[in-house]
């Protein structure tokens, strides 16, 4: 019986024994198929291929400041009092044209005694000269002293000083006389008239905004990447949204608000540094043609720049920057292999980036799904117009 007892435990042991191993090699076979499975699993994912394209680089500015080179106030340069004007807001005006005469009572007064005081020193004057050649021709027949001859040319010599400083005086006169009529300062239109008929105003007081529209200037200060397309001369589109148009000089003539976005032609006038010269950054200056009288000197917001040219280049879609300095995409290799890869880029269209190196012609590029992608995973890579 005991051997029979010894037999039964032995069997209950080996069958223990054999279900223990059966469960390691069945959860071993378990782990490595799930291995072998995940290691299988390929992502679905949206590619773009790197592409030749014609690109017109836009740029988006929070703000833009246009100004005029021709723009100055015309100002009171003696005191006085405004006795008319001579032209009304938005009057097209020259420069030196008269705005509006001033009337300072002093003046003429002034001038009437710098006149009168001429008149007295002329005549001291001319009895001076007589004396003085009487003089002279005495001490030629020696029929007179040194001393007397001396003193009259002294005398002569003074009158003549001091005509000289009462005409000066007088020309001052006239010439704040002429300050009563105030001249335009520049070329332009008349833009804003700070002061009524009849205001008395003081010597340094502006009196009206006189300015030339018809060409507006903005600068903007771009990487060199974005400025290696650009020439002086080059011109672009510079669009203006609608709610950001508005007119602070209040011009009839403008044309105002055309209801949508502004799209206004301006052209490259200058890039400091030169693009001879190497250099990080650089200040382009672009002038517009403001002749339909659109646009005044403020500053403007949400302006979007586009060139007025493309240019081919390799491209991809913006949608494939991984990151905000725009320098990092995914790339995927002929085995859908995921690959992060570094590029450097350029100017964008704002829908297709140029590269500049880090991808060739053909390469294709993770577009979207970039969550929790990472180097070494495997894609499907589903690109437009085919699948990979």
């Amino acid at each position: 019986m005991k051997r029979y007892f010894f037999i039964g435990i032995g069997v209950i042991l080996a069958l223990s024994m054999a279900l223990v191993a059966y469960g390691t090699w069945l959860n071993v076979s378990d782990e490595k198929q799930i291995a072998r499975r995940m290691d299988e699993r390929a992502l679905s994912l949206s590619g773009a291929r790197a592409e030749k394209r014609a690109l017109r680089p836009k740029a988006e500015m929070d703000a833009v400041r246009l100004y005029s080179e021709n723009m100055a106030d015309a100002v009171a340069l003696i005191d006085g009092r405004i006795i008319e004007w001579y032209v009304t807001k938005n009057s097209a005006v020259r420069q030196g044209d008269v705005l509006l005469r001033l009337e300072n009572d002093q003046i003429d007064l002034k001038i009437q005694q710098a006149t009168a005081n001429v008149r007295r020193t002329e005549a001291s004057l001319a009895q001076a000269s007589s004396a003085f050649h009487r003089q002279e021709r005495l001490m030629a027949k020696e029929a007179t002293s040194k001393e007397k001859y001396e003193a009259a040319a002294a005398q002569y010599a003074a009158a003549q000083e001091a005509l000289a400083e009462a005409e000066a005086q007088r020309e001052q006169f006239v010439v704040q006389e002429a300050r009563q009529r105030v001249v335009s300062p520049v070329d332009g239109n008349v833009l804003l008239i700070y002061q009524r008929v009849g205001s008395y105003v003081q010597g340094g007081t502006p009196l009206a905004l006189v300015g030339d529209f018809d060409r507006l200037l903005f600068s903007v200060t771009l990487e060199d990447k974005h400025t290696r397309h650009l020439s002086v001369g080059a011109t672009l589109t510079v669009t203006f949204p609608e709610q950001a148009m508005r007119k602070a000089y209040d011009t009839e003539y403008a044309a105002g608000n055309q209801g949508s976005a502004e799209n206004i032609v301006a052209t490259v006038k200058e890039i400091t540094p030169p693009l001879t010269e190497p250099a990080g950054m650089r200040r382009v200056l672009y002038e517009i043609d403001n002749r339909a009288r659109v646009l005044e000197p403020l500053t403007y917001n949400n302006v979007s720049v586009r060139a007025g040219r493309p240019y081919d280049c390799l491209a991809v879609p913006m949608t494939a920057m991984t990151d905000a300095a725009k320098n990092e995409v995914f790339a995927v290799d002929g085995e859908g292999i995921i690959h992060r890869r570094d590029v450097e880029t350029g100017a964008d269209d704002g829908e297709y980036i140029e590269i500049i190196s880090g991808l060739s012609e053909g390469d294709i590029v993770v577009v979207q799904g970039f969550e929790g992608l990472a180097d070494g995973a495997k894609a499907n890579v589903s690109i437009e117009g085919g699948e990979r």
